[in-house]
């Protein structure tokens, strides 16, 4: 199994291993549900990043990116690939934990055990829409935080605004709507300001709001959700899905046969 020392202080349990620019966690729904409910009592932050191939090609494009996402106090396959590459190098346990089925597991855990979330991202109407479903699936959530960005770069002022929002808010979790690679930039950049355990759940806001709809189990199973979503959103996601999975493949077969020249971007 491919493993690396740590060099942005990456965790080793659960432990982690390569694929291409990305160090993502070995892990399932209970072990990751576990590191972020020990993340919560020690009240200083945190963020958790979901991995997919789309991910590691913009960390394998973009080195200080790369770093960001490495950071992250976990790092959780959400990509069949990625859950193949780990397999192949040795890790027989691994498995894909999606985005959306840990969101819907953390409000029904935060439920439970009196935790407070806070959503960030997405238009207004899906904000609205998760609000309205997460009080018929969860009645005793609470939900201390609700916010609909502007669909631009924020300016400084907004930013710090927000920011003081969040934090004085005090969600033990924080869903981020913002899409990859805007919500991993925004958490690395506040994680020493907002004591929010941060996920970056991307696209999931749209799922549970019942906006998007999602892939056949089936699908994601044979890691076809990309084809999927394709269908759906064909000139959005075109680019992603099109250029970057053959760039992705062909990166993955270098790593697994050996060939390691392409990966020396400081990973």
């Amino acid at each position: 199994m491919q493993k690396v020392e740590p060099k942005n202080n990456l965790t080793n349990k659960p432990e982690r291993v390569r694929v291409v620019s990305l160090f993502p966690n070995v892990c399932n729904h209970s072990s990751a549900i576990d590191k972020i409910a020990d993340l919560v009592k020690k009240h200083n932050g945190g963020y958790v990043c979901f991995s997919t191939v789309h991910m590691v090609m913009e960390a394998f494009d973009n080195a200080e990116f790369a770093a960001r996402v490495n950071g992250a106090d976990l790092i959780i396959p959400d990509g069949m690939p990625l859950v193949w590459m780990q397999k192949m190098q040795g890790a027989k346990n691994a498995v894909r934990v999606r985005a959306n089925d840990l969101m819907i597991l953390l409000c029904r855990y935060a439920e439970k055990n009196n935790l407070s979330v806070g959503f960030y991202g997405g238009q207004q109407e899906v904000i609205d829409a998760i609000l309205r479903r997460a009080k018929m699936d969860f009645p005793n959530l609470i939900v201390a935080y609700a916010f609909s960005p502007p669909f631009r770069p924020l300016t400084i002022e907004e930013d710090a605004s927000i920011t003081v929002e969040i934090s004085n808010a005090k969600p033990d979790v924080l869903f981020m709507g913002l899409g990859c690679p805007k919500q991993e930039n925004w958490m690395a950049r506040h994680k020493n300001e907002i004591k929010s355990v941060m996920l970056g759940v991307g696209a999931s806001f749209d799922f549970y709001a019942g906006n998007v709809a999602e892939s056949p189990e089936w699908m994601g199973k044979l890691g076809l959700e990309w084809l999927f979503r394709l269908s759906q959103e064909p000139r959005r996601l075109w680019k992603r899905y099109l250029i970057l999975n053959p760039r992705f493949m062909w990166l993955a077969a270098l790593q697994i046969v050996g060939l390691k020249k392409f990966a020396k971007k400081n990973y």
